[in-house]
């Protein structure tokens, strides 16, 4: 092995997974070759993806000259290194044990790989387009009621590591400190825009005002609109539940009926936008590096969100039914039956501050959204009636 630089990223979370432990015995290119000329299912468990996919982006980075071989070290190592980090939330140290190299050598090709990833992101992530998603003009729950619906949009915390001065601003309602990452997705578990880097502190409508008035925006379709939840205001592009209405999970008895149409609409809302927590919970599975608050400087942590949701989406595109994604596959929020009761939940404890609207929306209306919603919920309501009496 390479003579070792001192590292700070050495003392925290020094491990490596027990079941990786029998590969100590060979170096990094061995390891490498070893596992890309066993079964696919031992480069998914490795290297997060299947070998034909894991191909391809070595082929798509190389040719684009974002990569290049070295005198020792091929793409396909450089590429395996990154992975194998991110896809077991591995520090340095630990990795430089098994692949034999220096802590230099390995942070290297870490930072080489998560550049050149960054920088085609952008072309693994695809706007919505003018189609009504399947999951909606398929299930008679959804269509037609949101056909002009192209996908939900959510935040998520991601655990953000910061020096003691930086650490207030970061410090969200939890005590906790994160960053705070906006996402728009689609029903079938792709991101059409990321937006990360904000302070755990921010709210959650700061950081959707900041993703629609930025050069690089959350762009909403003409006519169209997302989901979200009530951490946000029902406004154009973008439609709420009805605060103080119950808003259902999946543990209810059967046989319950429901009462209004503001009930019927926030259960069916409930059901579509659960999308995102799918979406999230397969981008954790497969990366738990973001999980935890890796030891680097923070703008490479927020390169790791964006790089990690572009692989994402390449690798969805590429192999949409791997194993990682069917274990989060929307179907099985969908599945749930009509008949469920409502549950008592907690809606928005803090109220939403306007004044994060203001650059946005000074010139809208947000009644008109308020009555797109009405609309909607009529028009179900009374579908809804007619079908109960035909039974």
């Amino acid at each position: 092995m390479e003579s070792s630089d001192d590292e700070k990223d050495g003392i925290y979370g020094n491990f490596v997974p027990k079941e990786l432990g029998h590969n100590f015995a060979l170096n990094g290119t061995k390891f490498v070759d070893e596992v890309l000329n066993g079964q696919s299912e031992r480069c998914l468990e490795n290297f997060r993806m299947d070998k034909p996919v894991f191909y391809k982006l070595c082929d798509i980075l190389q040719g684009k000259g974002l990569l290049r071989h070295t005198n020792r070290i091929k793409i396909e190592e450089q590429l395996a290194i990154f992975l194998f980090i991110i896809g077991h939330n591995l520090r340095t140290r630990a990795v430089q044990e098994l692949f034999r190299y220096s802590g230099e050598t390995i942070s290297r090709h870490f930072n080489n790989v998560l550049n050149a990833i960054m920088a085609i992101s952008l072309e693994f992530f695809q706007p919505p387009g003018s189609d009504v998603p399947p999951e909606i003009s398929q299930d008679p729950r959804f269509y037609p009621y949101f056909k002009d619906c192209v996908g939900a949009v959510d935040g998520i915390h991601v655990p953000v590591m910061v020096g003691v001065d930086e650490q207030g601003p970061f410090r969200n309602k939890n005590g906790l400190l994160s960053q705070n990452v906006l996402a728009a997705c689609s029903f079938d578990l792709k991101f059409h825009y990321v937006l990360a880097g904000w302070e755990g502190s921010a709210s959650d409508l700061r950081v959707l005002n900041s993703a629609l008035t930025r050069r690089n925006k959350l762009q909403v379709p003409e006519g169209r609109y997302y989901l979200v939840d009530n951490k946000y205001a029902n406004m154009p592009g973008f439609i709420a539940p009805y605060l103080g209405v119950s808003y259902n999970s999946n543990e209810f008895p059967s046989g319950y009926h429901h009462q209004d149409a503001k009930e019927l609409f926030n259960q069916r809302h409930f059901l579509l936008r659960n999308a995102t927590d799918c979406i999230f919970g397969a981008l954790k599975e497969r990366f738990p590096i973001l999980m935890s608050a890796p030891p680097y400087p923070l703008q490479t942590q927020v390169k790791l969100v964006v790089a990690a949701c572009a692989l994402h989406n390449y690798i969805r595109r590429e192999k949409p039914d791997d194993m990682l994604f069917k274990m989060y596959e929307p179907q099985t929020a969908l599945q749930i039956q009509e008949s469920l009761a409502p549950q008592e939940v907690e809606q928005a404890v803090m109220p939403v501050d306007t004044h994060d609207l203001e650059v946005a929306f000074e010139a809208e209306r947000p009644e008109l959204s308020s009555q797109l919603r009405d609309s909607i919920a009529t028009e179900m309501w009374e579908d809804y009636i007619r079908d109960l009496a035909v039974v």
